[in-house]
């Protein structure tokens, strides 16, 4: 996969442009799933808490009613003295007991109990055994004189109450003369709570100690509740191991009792596999479009690489009359009008290294014609040599030489010379002058024996020691010309020094008549400057001064200490 997609621009184009849009789709996706399940999630607890809220709510309201009822019962003259004896009319007394729990007698059965557990009147019908002992049961755990709710005590009558709630009733003097018993049977709790559980819910209600007193739906009232007792002991959590529901606790402080309300997950797996499949859908088609548009997007960018990638194998080629055309003036349509430019500027310059080329062979060929004259000079001066022995001049004869060695060296294809070959030349270059002057000057060199061997460009000296003898030396009687050499560091520096007249104060310093036009009559100066600039760089030329303390000038030509050795490498 790494090979193919770095195979191709295009293809690594195509990839980052999937990644990219791809990315972000992906991640925004699993966000809002997560988001949406939380949401979901946290819309269901929250109403779970509002169910049981009300469903606290309706308990505490029922305690209270019952309270209502104890304390009307205690301030009944009829019933208070049903259950201090036994003479009391039955009727009479189940007439006032229905007076009393008028507004409460639907909700509850109520009954009547003296002190010792015997039975005196109640709403409604019970059944046989209607009394109650005190040493055990809901009438010994109401001495504490609090109101607690209790699940029967007959657990196999059938139609015993689902909960039973007791008051202790006492006289004026706070002495202890019976009991007020409330009974909840599931019809009376089914009545309570009513629209208070939620259609799709269901309501567990335990015990203190986890037994079952009431389900909504009461084939779950043990399965459920033992379902639950499991759980608990085990240590685990209520939620652990159900797929189908959720189950939220509330404890009900006023009655003890345990509220539990059953909700359906959010997220059951038919729910949860909708859901994947609409995701997995959804993300399929996302995939696909970013595909399509990955491509297009990449072919569309590609375009001009392409062209111009094309345009460059032709260029290898040799095709220099392609053109790159570019329908935009963006970055890539300005990369495609320099490349036409540099194919223009490249064919100008191709076109033009051809005429060069050709003008470099007419010049070879003027050259090589050009060294014909030089030999014919040189065998016509060895010539004149002999004759003007034979005819004993010897000053012919030693110009003739002289020249004929100049002109050998100037001919030799060597373009760097020792420096004592340089001096060779200059030696005969000063016998020709002083034969034409009648040695009206001396020439002295002082030449350190290791710098004889250093490497300098052919004919260096020779124009600056011609500028010597004729402008510096011209009207002098006794003109001196010294040539001096010294090494500091890395430089050598050669100096031409006379006695002349000297400079003008214009001209000393680093040569400055670089301009030819402006070099007229010092030519060779100007060439020996060009050369050694040409050569070594912009650090090293001529340099020309006056002489302190007297008449004459000096000029120096400072150049790289340069060995045979160094340049044959």
């Amino acid at each position: 996969m790494k090979k193919f997609f770095s195979a191709s621009f295009r293809y690594r184009l195509f990839a980052a442009f999937l990644v990219v849009s791809l990315t972000p789709l992906l991640i925004c996706s699993a966000m809002l799933l997560q988001i949406f399940r939380l949401r979901m999630t946290g819309d269901a607890q929250k109403e779970a808490k509002e169910h049981l809220e009300r469903i606290q709510l309706l308990l505490d309201d029922t305690c209270r009613q019952f309270f209502q009822v104890a304390s009307s019962v205690q301030q009944d003259d009829v019933l208070t003295a049903a259950l201090l004896g036994p003479e009391a009319e039955e009727m009479e007394v189940y007439g006032r007991l229905l007076e009393v729990t008028r507004e409460s007698r639907n909700d509850a059965l109520f009954a009547l109990y003296d002190s010792q557990g015997r039975w005196r009147s109640a709403t409604r019908s019970v059944p046989a055994g209607r009394d109650l002992p005190t040493n055990w049961g809901v009438l010994y755990a109401a001495e504490e004189g609090a109101l607690r709710f209790f699940p029967p005590e007959e657990a196999t009558v059938t139609d015993a109450p689902l909960l039973q709630g007791v008051i202790p009733l006492v006289d004026d003097g706070g002495t202890r003369i019976g009991y007020l018993v409330a009974g909840l049977y599931r019809a009376d709790l089914d009545h309570l709570l009513d629209g208070a559980i939620g259609a799709r819910n269901d309501l567990l209600i335990l015990s203190t100690y986890w037994r079952p007193v009431y389900s909504s739906q009461s084939f779950l009232t043990d399965t459920l509740a033992s379902s639950l007792r499991q759980r608990l002991l085990k240590g685990e959590s209520l939620n652990s191991g159900d797929a189908e529901f959720t189950y939220t606790v509330a404890r009900h402080e006023g009655t003890g009792l345990c509220l539990v309300l059953r909700q359906p997950q959010v997220f059951n797996r038919d729910t949860m596999g909708l859901l994947y499949t609409v995701s997995l859908s959804s993300a399929l088609i996302c995939v696909v479009i970013s595909i399509l548009m990955s491509l297009t997007l990449s072919r569309q960018m590609f375009r001009p690489i392409q062209r111009l990638h094309s345009a460059i194998e032709a260029v290898v080629h040799n095709d220099l009359d392609i053109y790159v055309p570019h329908d935009h003036d963006d970055e890539l349509g300005q990369l495609a009008q320099r490349f036409n430019e540099m194919l223009v500027a490249l064919k100008r310059n191709q076109e033009q290294l051809v005429e060069n080329q050709r003008e470099l062979n007419e010049a070879q060929i003027r050259m090589l014609q050009a060294q014909l004259n030089p030999h014919f000079l040189c065998n016509t001066l060895d010539t004149m040599k002999w004759i003007s022995k034979i005819n004993k001049v010897p000053q012919v004869a030693d110009m003739s030489t002289n020249l004929a060695d100049i002109l050998r060296f100037c001919v030799s294809p060597d373009e760097f010379v020792p420096l004592w070959r340089e001096l060779e030349m200059l030696h005969s270059y000063v016998e020709i002058q002083r034969i034409r002057i009648s040695g009206g000057f001396s020439f002295t060199v002082e030449i350190p024996p290791e710098l004889e061997d250093c490497m300098v460009p052919k004919m260096v000296l020779q124009p600056i020691v011609e500028n010597a003898i004729l402008h510096g030396l011209d009207g002098v009687e006794q003109g001196t010309v010294l040539v001096r050499a010294w090494a500091e560091g890395e430089r050598l520096s050669i100096s031409v020094q006379d006695n002349g007249r000297g400079l003008p104060p214009e001209l000393e310093g680093p040569y400055a008549r670089r301009d030819r036009e402006l070099s007229r009559g010092h030519l060779g100066l100007y060439n020996v400057d060009t050369i050694l600039r040409k050569h070594y760089g912009e650090g090293c030329g001529l340099y020309l001064s006056n002489v302190a303390g007297g008449n004459g000038a000096c000029i120096t030509a400072v150049l790289p200490l340069r060995w045979e050795e160094e340049l044959i490498c």
